[in-house]
Formats: structure tokens, sequence, C-alpha cells
């Protein structure tokens, strides 16, 4: 997928996620059902270990991806200050066929399976260009923070 530059979306406007945890550059598509998500493997990133990127930081960032769909009900004013605070309650089914390299730029695909209010089911897969590198299912729950 060629990523232009008029079609990125600030992923901070639908993520509570700031570095060192942040496992997403941008968002390239999103729907209420959907999410497309870039991000580069940066060498001093926490989950890189001997120049490769372990499978915790696969995991973290597809639930990156798929919180984003849900998180942008949250933050669909960029100017509000709002708080939420995220969690992973199930990994349905997991699978992990390769792990890609610091330096490399890795698309995730995310794809609502059901919602109900703040509990969302979500199917997403991670690509190195044509390669999958993660499958998996995951719950998600996300609520805001009272100030």
């Amino acid at each position: 997928m060629e990523i232009k530059e008029e079609n990125i979306i600030n992923i901070h406007n639908f993520l509570p996620h700031r570095e060192p945890m942040l496992m997403t550059d941008y968002i390239l598509e999103l729907t209420k059902e959907k999410v497309i998500t870039s991000f580069t493997i940066k060498e001093d990133n926490i989950f890189v270990d001997k120049g490769v990127f372990v499978e915790a930081g696969l995991i973290e960032n597809s639930a990156q991806t798929c919180s984003s769909i849900l998180g942008q009900s949250f933050f669909e004013n960029p100017e509000a200050d709002t708080k939420v605070i995220g969690f992973i309650t199930n990994i349905k089914k997991i699978e992990i066929f390769s792990l890609p390299k610091a330096g490399s730029t890795i698309i995730s695909k995310a794809s609502l399976i059901s919602q109900f209010e703040n509990i969302c089911h979500i199917f997403c897969e991670t690509f190195l260009e044509d390669e999958l590198l993660i499958r998996c299912e995951i719950n998600l729950f996300i609520q805001e923070i009272a100030s």
C-alpha cells in the first residue's frame, strides 16, 4: 500500500498512547468498521531486541490499530481534552508468522466484527509488504476517565 501524505490521519487524535508506547504512526484509512495503520519500527523501540521487533510489539501494534476504531468516538473533537483508558479484555486467537526487522514499515488492517457500547471484537492482520506477520482477534474495552 502506497502511503500518500494527503490521506494520513494523525493517530494522536484517536489513541491516548504516547512515546515510548505508541506503536502506530499514521492512520491511512478509518471508518466506523475498519482501519488501516502504518508504523515504522525504529531501532530504539522498546520492543526491538537484537534488531528484531518482537512478538509483544506486534501484539501492541495490533491492539492500538484496533483501538482506533473504538477510540474515534472519544476523539472526534481534536480540541477536546479527552482522557481515555483502554484494555485488551481478551485475545481470542493469535497467530504470529514472522518478525520484522527494525527499520521496516508495517501495515496493519483491522475490521470490526461486533460492538456493544465501549466493548468490541476486532479482527486484525499486519503485513510487511505482502508478507503476513500476525493475525489476531482481539476484544477491547475503552472508557473515558473523569477529569
